[in-house]
């Protein structure tokens, strides 16, 4: 049979070729994909908040600073002193609360009611904790200070939202050098009365540097302190310093990282679209 190549079938090689021809010769209309998508990434560029209008809370420890061990120890000090049971799993569990939710509900060491015996607890925990930090030093993580030199820079507001108190921030702040950097712009376990994962602490945080909830981004390493994040309507980065990366997946955090090197002001502000 002779195939002739002049025939309009769908399948002759000659018709495809000129069928494809013409396709490169007409037109893009507006509503093709080409230009759909190039419209959607103008419109993400021009839609990014300026570096003025955002800001970032910084949870304190695992976050800015590591004294998961000087935490574990003093607390164990204090059990010895108290002849009370504690283990490495409550503990564990523990981290990110305030004293006055893991003394009573996690240790067990005292009725939800005693708060004069929950607050002399605490008291004597974080004396021991200083004192430890003051015998071992403390240095900040990696990529901390690039970071919030980045966010200077680019004039985006910077506060800290923590379980702790405000004299061991206070502490860590003179030991670290990180002081300059915050001003007074933090928020200890004494200036809410819920603590994490109610979101109170961060919207403290944000009101201090007048920043709207929506305009802010966590820097988080504890699963209670993203549930406190995404209570208060911001977004939040987990820092894998505490936890496993897998233990964030399901978390809702915006973005995973295992160090805050991978981290500048323009991170932040796509992170906040």
């Amino acid at each position: 049979m002779i195939r002739r190549w002049g025939n309009t079938s769908t399948g002759c090689p000659a018709y495809l070729l000129f069928r494809k021809l013409r396709e490169l010769q007409r037109p893009i209309h507006p509503n093709s994909l080409p230009f759909r998508t190039a419209a959607r990434y103008s419109r993400t560029m021009s839609d990014l908040l300026s570096f003025s209008e955002i800001g970032v809370v910084f949870d304190l420890d695992g976050v800015l600073i590591d004294s998961h061990d000087q935490h574990e120890r003093s607390w164990f000090q204090l059990a010895h002193e108290l002849g009370k049971p504690l283990t490495k799993e409550q503990f564990k569990e523990s981290f990110g609360m305030r004293n006055v939710m893991c003394i009573p509900h996690v240790f067990h060491w005292a009725d939800a009611d005693d708060h004069e015996m929950i607050h002399a607890l605490g008291e004597r925990k974080e004396e021991l904790y200083r004192e430890l930090l003051a015998a071992d030093g403390i240095e900040p993580l990696p990529g901390v200070v690039a970071l919030l030199d980045s966010l200077a820079a680019a004039g985006v507001s910077v506060s800290l939202g923590s379980s702790t108190s405000r004299k061991n921030i206070e502490v860590c702040f003179a030991a670290t050098g990180l002081a300059p950097f915050f001003g007074a712009n933090y928020t200890g376990a004494e200036d809410v009365t819920r603590g994490k994962p109610a979101p109170d602490v961060f919207l403290e945080a944000a009101r201090k540097i007048a920043r709207e909830p929506g305009r802010c981004l966590v820097v988080e390493d504890a699963h209670v302190g993203l549930e406190a994040a995404l209570a208060a309507g911001m977004r939040a980065l987990a820092v894998t310093t505490t936890h496993p990366r897998e233990s964030f997946l399901e978390s809702g955090a915006a973005r995973i990282v295992d160090s805050l090197a991978e981290v500048d002001a323009a991170v932040v502000r796509e992170l906040l679209f």
